[in-house]
């Protein structure tokens, strides 16, 4: 059971990194990331702030943990560039805010966050099939959110992933303690979106995938 969108007190959650662990635990999840909002202010204080909380942990500590961010309404053009100096600061996994219905996302970021290589779009809207087809060919997750207003576009991004090949993940997106839902409940998300079982499962263990690469870099 994982998650790989979280945001902490760090950026605009309500919790700090050792609540947020302890309520997943909770939940019986095997693995977390904690990507908190960033842009060119703060990306250095929040990727060291979660590596050094990440690094602090007991060594049998029962959750894995993986330090992110998430490169939020930076200008096109700037994306590149935002998220190589994520990870050359120490992030383990880069999101980017994609161009959800919510938000003033500005024309461009679904397809700068791909061809720059992040690991996930997230809630990516009406992302078309170029993009989608893009996101295939760079190994770029397209995300199923639980998020209340970014899950409006669910069914889309689920049908243009279905038509380009592109891989899928789901995730709380959580903020608020009222955000983080049991992994039985996200994949009910991604069912109500359309998917079927076999869809589910291919989500999970592409899932599962991913946190071994994110182990092993």
């Amino acid at each position: 059971m994982f998650d790989f969108h979280i945001h902490s007190i760090f950026s605009d959650g309500e919790l700090l990194p050792a609540e947020l662990c302890q309520r997943y635990l909770s939940l019986g999840f095997e693995a977390i990331a904690i990507t908190d909002h960033c842009d060119a202010s703060n990306l250095e204080f929040v990727v060291e702030s979660l590596v050094s909380f990440v690094e602090d942990l007991p060594k049998d500590f029962p959750l894995r943990v993986i330090p992110g961010v998430e490169v939020t309404h930076v200008p096109p053009n700037k994306i590149g560039k935002m998220v190589s100096l994520a990870r050359t600061l120490g992030a383990k996994l880069v999101i980017v805010h994609g161009q959800t219905l919510t938000e003033p996302v500005a024309d461009g970021t679904n397809h700068a966050a791909i061809e720059a290589g992040c690991d996930i779009l997230a809630h990516p809207g009406f992302i078309g099939e170029e993009d989608a087809r893009l996101a295939r060919e760079r190994g770029v997750f397209l995300e199923i959110t639980t998020r209340r207003g970014h899950c409006y576009t669910n069914g889309w991004v689920l049908q243009v992933a279905q038509r380009t090949g592109a891989k899928l993940i789901v995730d709380n997106d959580a903020h608020t303690p009222e955000d983080i839902l049991p992994y039985d409940q996200m994949l009910a998300v991604l069912k109500g979106a359309g998917a079927s079982d076999e869809i589910i499962e291919r989500v999970k263990y592409d899932s599962a995938q991913f946190l071994q690469s994110l182990i092993s870099s």
